[in-house]
């Protein structure tokens, strides 16, 4: 099990996804899912819990809009086709030191010279030769944050600091301004649904009461699949 998440609300492992917003969609809820069932050191305070809490229903709530298939895509007709080479992107950032700014500005700088190196390949080979080119497309991903949504969706270890640092203002507008990292819930609560936000206070004592007792919870696979429905609101 992967942070203690119940095999019984796993999506099956060789699950093959019919459309990209299905995939977002599935990614989405295991960001949940591993909300409610890590049972050690995922959340810290009662407002890092609402933190994580209001971020994941709201990311929820974008794959199923289907806000997030599209995103930082000129052509729409791409995203479909490219979600394979655009996830393997996501793959890159694996340790922020000293920060994630400080490393954003060093990997821009790389990106930088390794885009221009395959643009000139490409353009040796020729368009009427490629399809596409990939450095296109790729230049496109992080320029318009499409790199930092498929990290978020596929690293979960990462995903509330990108979330909060590089999506959540795209998607929702501006944030006021000197707002602490405590209390980056309180900018977005109004957002959730009235389900949602009457369950977030029940659901931080829950967590905060949870995380005291440091030992693994072995989980009827039934009983799993209900807590993480109620969660969901399905």
């Amino acid at each position: 099990m992967l942070a203690n998440i119940p095999r019984a609300v796993l999506q099956p492992e060789n699950k093959t996804y019919d459309t990209t917003d299905e995939w977002y969609v599935a990614l989405a809820e295991m960001h949940i899912a591993q909300l409610i069932f890590q049972h050690n050191d995922l959340v810290t305070t009662e407002d890092d819990c609402r933190n994580k809490y209001v971020a994941r229903q709201l990311f929820r709530r974008l794959a199923k809009d289907h806000r997030l298939s599209t995103f930082g895509f000129a052509d729409d007709s791409w995203s479909a086709q490219s979600k394979s080479w655009s996830s393997q992107l996501s793959q890159a950032p694996k340790s922020w030191k000293p920060d994630i700014d400080e490393w954003t500005k060093v990997y821009d700088m790389r990106l930088q010279t390794w885009l221009s190196a395959m643009e000139k390949a490409e353009n040796d080979i020729g368009r009427e030769t490629l399809p596409f080119f990939l450095s296109t497309h790729m230049r496109e991903s992080w320029e318009t944050g499409r790199f930092w949504l498929n990290y978020a969706a596929k690293n979960s270890r990462a995903f509330d600091t990108v979330f909060w640092k590089y999506l959540d203002e795209k998607f929702f507008g501006p944030r006021e301004e000197d707002i602490s990292k405590n209390d980056l819930w309180k900018t977005r609560v109004r957002l959730l649904s009235e389900k949602e936000r009457a369950a977030m206070e029940p659901f931080v004592e829950w967590k905060m009461e949870d995380k005291k007792t440091r030992k693994s919870v072995d989980w009827d696979p039934e009983v799993a699949k209900q807590r993480l429905s109620e969660v969901l609101f399905d």
